[in-house]
């Protein structure tokens, strides 16, 4: 069931200004809080999702993805052709061709 955030309008009770209740998606929304009885109103509240992407998926989104191997060494998991598979500190051969995926 998704958490839903409430503030209360007036001075907050036990609960504190901000609460959260647990509710069914069909369930109304709260006029009043189930402790005090005083006026609240729902918080459209931030949420996270978190989509994994695979390496291709990252490097055809035109994005690089560095791996720590080592100190000062690197690997380029979402490397192209062409490209090194190891960035290493101070060998700027080894970095990414950013200007072919990089445009104005």
């Amino acid at each position: 069931m998704p958490i839903y955030e409430y503030e209360h309008l007036g001075k907050p009770c036990t609960r504190g200004k901000i609460f959260e209740v647990r509710q069914s998606i069909n369930e109304e929304s709260l006029t009043q809080c189930p402790d005090c009885n005083c006026t609240v109103r729902k918080h459209i509240s931030r949420i996270g999702i978190s989509i994994s992407k695979t390496n291709a998926e990252i490097r055809d989104m035109g994005l690089t993805k560095l791996v720590k191997r080592d100190d000062g060494v690197y690997e380029n998991v979402t490397r192209r052709e062409g490209e090194s598979r190891y960035m290493e500190a101070g060998k700027p051969e080894t970095l990414p061709d950013f200007s072919r995926i990089i445009s104005d």
